[in-house]
Formats: structure tokens, sequence, C-alpha cells
């Protein structure tokens, strides 16, 4: 795309912006109406208009610019906008893919923009949307032969289910492209958990595919073999007993800090919330082997709650318990231990 054609999708992207951030779904059609009629190709619309308006709906939430609420309206009107583009039968089509996002994964507009952008290159997609179970995910490749399936995962949380998703595709023969930032920045995750191929977002996910084929996928194979350092059961014994990690690290927290007397309901649940994310991480680190996955998510979540005026220091101690809990489990420890550095030094 031209310079020009940058600058004019950058002013429809503000324009789509001030819309969904008055949550006026009406006006938020017209502006990507409008930039369909003054010229804009569709896919520039999808990715540089309302991708962009999406994107910004992220920072926003994280800079505490926007309540949970407004995110979820603001999303929902991007997701509906999609519908103003033009849909056309292609004279040809490329080949037959299934868009999906992991189980348990809810950020669905990532996979719906991949789905979408297939759709305008002339492919015929199966969009599955969020949270789809394996199970059902398999049964709709066999239903469709599928010549790709697409998975998304916006967090590292849903790395597990994502690998098992992966190796159940593969087991039909069908290879997986992944994507979404639950796969690193960079990809990282992707290789390790046996995908086919990774792309960071979706014209290279179309590229990629308009390329040629993806690779064989392996012949079936259990998903731990990718993933020696499952043997220890580390892995195993933090998913299994995380609801009464939360339970007691928070029972803990209230016998040692006394102010936690005074949290009123909405604080008591989100200290529960914050605890629950991080021994959600903790498992997902111990999943990959990876200490920096853990000390990221503690890293971001810090920023989060600086701009909420919580310090960030103040997840110390919900470390500190589950190390308590946790002492017997080398990997666990060390990662704990990475979470702690990422956090800075204590007072």
């Amino acid at each position: 795309m031209s310079s020009t054609a940058d600058e004019r999708a950058s002013d429809w992207a503000d324009k789509l912006w001030s819309a969904v951030r008055a949550a006026d779904e009406y006006w938020a059609q017209d502006v990507v109406t409008g930039a369909l009629d003054a010229g804009l190709p569709p896919e520039t619309v999808l990715l540089e208009v309302i991708g962009a308006a999406q994107h910004r709906v992220g920072i926003e939430w994280a800079a505490n610019r926007m309540t949970v609420a407004e995110e979820h309206a603001a999303t929902a009107i991007n997701d509906r906008v999609i519908g103003a583009l033009p849909v056309r039968r292609p004279d040809t089509v490329l080949g037959k893919v299934t868009v999906a996002c992991v189980d348990k994964e809810w950020h669905a507009l990532p996979a719906r923009l991949l789905a979408e952008t297939l759709r305008l290159r002339g492919w015929q997609v199966g969009y599955l949307g969020a949270q789809v179970p394996t199970a059902h995910l398999i049964s709709h490749v066999h239903r469709t032969g599928a010549d790709a399936v697409c998975l998304s995962a916006a967090l590292s949380t849903r790395l597990p289910a994502a690998h098992a998703a992966i190796t159940a595709v593969q087991a039909v023969g069908v290879p997986v492209m992944v994507g979404g930032l639950g796969f690193a920045a960079d990809g990282r995750y992707a290789s390790l958990l046996g995908a086919d191929a990774w792309a960071p977002e979706a014209r290279a996910a179309a590229d990629r595919l308009a390329a040629g084929p993806l690779p064989v996928p392996r012949p079936p194979h259990q998903a731990t073999d990718d993933l020696p350092h499952l043997a220890d059961q580390e892995y195993t014994m933090v998913g299994r007993t995380a609801r009464s990690l939360v339970r007691e690290t928070f029972q803990r927290l209230e016998q040692r800090f006394p102010a936690m007397a005074g949290y009123d309901d909405a604080q008591r649940e989100r200290t529960a919330e914050d605890i629950a994310h991080i021994v959600d991480f903790l498992a997902a680190a111990l999943y990959v082997d990876d200490c920096d996955l853990f000390a990221g998510f503690l890293s971001w979540t810090g920023e989060i709650l600086a701009a909420r005026g919580v310090p960030a220091l103040s997840l110390l101690p919900a470390l500190d318990l589950l190390e308590e809990q946790l002492r017997d489990f080398p990997r666990t420890r060390r990662t704990l231990d990475a979470g702690r550095a990422a956090l800075g030094p204590r007072p």
C-alpha cells in the first residue's frame, strides 16, 4: 500500500475509533461504508481500519482509559461492522481452510480478521469463532475436508489446549498454522508445540497459504513426545491443584496482611482473580519450560496495575506464598524466581 493509501487508512481508522469510543454502531457502519466508497480496498479496510481500531482498544484498556464494559462494547462493534465488507463468490476457490480459536480462548476478533482476509483472497473458509473444543474442531475438519486449519490463541495460558488441538488435527492428516500473541511475538511456541507453520498476523498467514501447501503433518504421536520436560509432572501437579493453590494463597494473604480485612467485595474479587491469573501463567510457563513466559506476564501485569494506581511489587507476597506451597518443585521455584526478578528489587 502506498504512503498516500496508508494515510487514508489511518484517517479512516481514527474516524472509526471515534465511533467505537462513543459506542455508536450506526456511526461505525457509516465510517466503514465511507472508507469503501472512498476507494480503499476491502482488505485494507478490514486490517488497516477495523484492525487498527481494535488494536487501539487494547492499548486504551491497558492504560486504564477504558473500562472492561467499554472494551467489550467497542470489540462487539468492530466485530459487527466487518459485516459491511463485500462478500462475493470467487471465480476460483483456492482451497478450504478452517479458522478457529483454541479451546477456552475467547479473544475471537483476530481469528475473524484472518478468516475474512482469506475469504477476500478466494479461500472457502469455515470460521468457528471462539473457544472451540478440540473434539468439535476435529468433527468439523472431517465433515468439510479442510486443506488446512488455522488456530488462534491470544493468551499463553491456552498453549496446552493449543498443543492438544495441533496434535489432534495433524493426526487426521491436516496441517496446522497457528498465530496470536499466545505463541509469543516471534512464534517460538508454535515450533515448540509442533505446528506446521506460524504467522504473526493475517496478511502474513494469507501470503503463506498462497505460497503453497503447508508441510505434510508428522505421523500421529502423543503431545508429550514434543515436550519431554513434562515427565517431571510439575505442570500436571500445578494444573490439577490450581483451584486449591488460589484458595490457599488467598487465605494466607488474609492471615498475614490485616489490611485485607478492609477490602470490599470488588477488591477481594480482583485479588482472587490476580492470584488465579498468576497460577494459570505459572502452569503455562511450566508446560513450555520457559521462565520468560511467566516473567513477561508479570511485567505486563505490573504495568496494568501501575496504570490503576497499584504498585507492581504488591504481587510479590502472592509469589512468596505460592513458593511455600510448591517448595518441592525445582522448575516451579526457578520460574517464580524469574517472576520476582521481573518485578524489580524488593523494597
